[in-house]
C-alpha cells in the first residue's frame, strides 16, 4: 500500500513538472532540485521539515543532525557569498532530512525505524507540498482566466466590506506595523512546526495540528477553480497591474449592484475563496488551546495577525474568511480524536459542516445582489453559521464532559454513539 501510494506520489510530481516547464514555470522537481544544490525558494520550510523529522530520532541523534545542517548550511551560504550569490539558506536541512531517510530505510530496523521513517516522510510531505501549491497556484492562472471577484465583493458588503477598512488601519499602522504582519503571515508554517513540535515532544499523538495543515493544504485548493477569485487589491486596487476594475482599493468601496465574471491577464493565482490563511491560523489557534499559557497565547497572536493581514494587504474578503474558518472546523472535525470512533456527533458535525460551507459558496455565487441588499439579514445568517459550526465543534471536542454541551457533544459516549461507531466499522 506505501509503494503504491509512494509511486503515485511521484507520478504527480513528474506530471506536474511537465505541465510546469511546458509553460514556462519552475515545476516541484525543479524546486527541490534548488532546495539541495541550489537557492533554496523558500528558508524555513525546509527547517520545519527537519524539526518533523528529528521527532522521532533520539536526543543525540538530534544534535548531531542539527549540527550537520546548521553545518552545511553555511558551507552553502559562504560558497554563494563568494560569488556575489543571494543569501539564503535552507540546504542543509534538506540534505540532512534525505539522509535521515536513506540510514533509517538501509541501516535501522524495528520501532526506530518505523518511527525514523514516519517524521523523515511527514517533513519531506511538508516541503514537497509547498512546491506542489506553488504549481498549482500557478494551474489556477491558467485554467481560470475569468474571476468572480465582484460577486464577493457585493457580498462582502453585508460584513461591512472588512478589506476596506483593515485596509486603511494597515495604513494607519506604518511601516512596523506592516512589517509585523507581513512577517507573521508569510511565516505561517514557523507557527505551525512550534506547535506540532510541543504536541510531538513525547511522541506520536492519534491527532496532532500537522495532519489538519496537511488536509487543509489538500483538499482547500480544489476550491480555486470551482470559485476563482484573487482578492481586493488586485480586483479593485494597484496589484491588478493594469487588470483591476478601478483602483478603489483600499479608500473607496464599490458602489455597482450587477455583478458579472471579468477576464482578469495579470497572473495572479485565483487563490482566495476559500481562505486558506484563515483555516491554517485558526487550525494553529485550536491546537494551542491544550498547551501551556505562552503556547496559547502565541496562537492567539498568530491567528489575529493573520486575519488583520489577509484582509489588510487586500489579499482576502471577508466572507472568505468565513469560509476558510468554516473549512477549518470541518476537517478538525473529521481528524480530531480518532479514538472516539465515527459516532453520531462526528458525523454530524462532518456532514453538517459540509452544507453550510457549500451553502456559502453557493450564496456567495448566486445570491450576491440580495445578501449585499439585506445586509441585516443576511449578515447574521453568514456570521450565525459559522458560530453554529463552532458551537458545535466546541461542545464536541472542548466543553466539560458532564455539562449539557459536552453532553450534547457526544462527549459521555452514551449507548446511542456506540451503536453507530459499531454500525460505522463493520462497514
Amino acid at each position: 500500500m506505501v509503494t503504491i501510494a509512494v509511486a503515485v506520489f511521484v507520478a504527480v510530481l513528474i506530471a506536474l513538472q511537465v505541465v510546469a516547464s511546458r509553460n514556462g514555470f519552475e515545476g516541484p522537481l525543479q524546486s527541490l532540485a534548488r532546495d539541495f544544490v541550489g537557492t533554496p525558494k523558500s528558508m524555513s520550510v525546509p527547517w520545519a521539515g527537519l524539526a518533523l523529522a528529528l521527532v522521532g530520532l533520539t536526543n543525540r541523534q538530534r544534535v548531531v543532525a542539527l549540527a550537520a545542517a546548521i553545518a552545511l548550511d553555511l558551507v552553502f551560504l559562504l560558497g554563494r557569498l563568494a560569488v556575489d550569490g543571494p543569501v539564503a539558506i535552507g540546504n542543509g536541512p534538506t540534505l540532512v532530512l534525505t539522509g535521515i531517510g536513506v540510514v533509517a530505510a538501509v541501516r535501522w530496523s524495528g520501532e526506530r525505524r518505523a518511527s525514523a521513517l514516519r517524521g523523515v516522510a511527514l517533513g519531506a510531505l511538508l516541503i514537497v507540498a509547498t512546491k506542489v501549491g506553488d504549481v498549482w497556484l500557478q494551474i489556477t492562472v491558467m485554467t481560470r482566466p475569468v474571476v468572480l471577484d465582484q460577486y464577493v465583493e457585493l457580498a462582502d458588503r453585508a460584513l461591512g466590506s472588512p478589506s476596506w477598512v483593515m485596509g486603511r488601519v494597515v495604513d494607519a499602522l506604518g511601516s512596523a506595523g506592516y512589517g509585523v504582519l507581513h512577517w507573521v503571515y508569510i511565516e505561517l508554517p514557523v507557527a505551525a512546526i512550534v506547535v506540532a513540535l510541543y504536541q510531538l515532544r513525547n511522541g506520536w499523538p492519534s491527532h496532532y495540528l500537522v495532519r489538519t495543515f496537511l488536509a487543509i493544504g489538500l483538499i482547500g485548493p480544489v476550491f480555486y477553480l470551482l470559485f476563482p477569485v484573487v482578492g481586493p487589491d488586485f480586483a479593485y486596487g494597484t496589484a491588478g497591474a493594469g487588470s483591476q476594475l478601478a483602483n478603489l482599493w483600499p479608500t473607496v468601496v464599490p458602489t455597482g449592484t450587477d455583478p458579472s465574471g471579468f477576464v482578469f491577464d495579470t497572473p495572479a493565482p485565483r487563490n482566495c475563496m476559500p481562505s486558506l490563511h484563515t483555516a491554517w491560523a485558526l487550525s494553529i489557534f485550536i491546537h494551542s488551546r491544550r498547551g501551556p499559557r505562552w503556547l496559547r497565547w502565541g496562537g492567539t497572536f498568530w491567528l489575529v495577525c493573520t486575519l488583520m493581514a489577509t484582509l489588510g494587504f487586500g489579499y482576502h474578503y471577508g466572507v472568505d474568511l468565513v469560509a476558510g474558518a468554516v473549512l477549518c472546523l470541518t476537517l478538525e472535525s473529521a481528524l480530531r480524536d480518532p479514538e472516539r470512533g465515527w459516532a453520531r456527533f462526528r458525523v454530524r458535525l462532518v456532514v453538517g459542516g459540509a452544507i453550510v460551507f457549500a451553502a456559502l459558496l453557493a450564496s456567495y455565487r448566486y445570491l450576491a445582489a440580495p445578501i449585499a441588499e439585506f445586509p441585516m439579514i443576511s449578515a447574521p445568517l453568514i456570521l450565525g453559521s459559522l458560530a453554529a459550526v463552532a458551537v458545535a465543534f466546541y461542545a464536541s471536542f472542548f466543553a466539560a464532559p458532564e455539562s449539557a454541551l459536552g453532553r450534547w457533544g457526544g462527549q459521555c459516549g452514551g449507548d446511542e454513539d456506540e451503536t453507530v461507531t459499531a454500525a460505522a466499522s463493520q462497514i
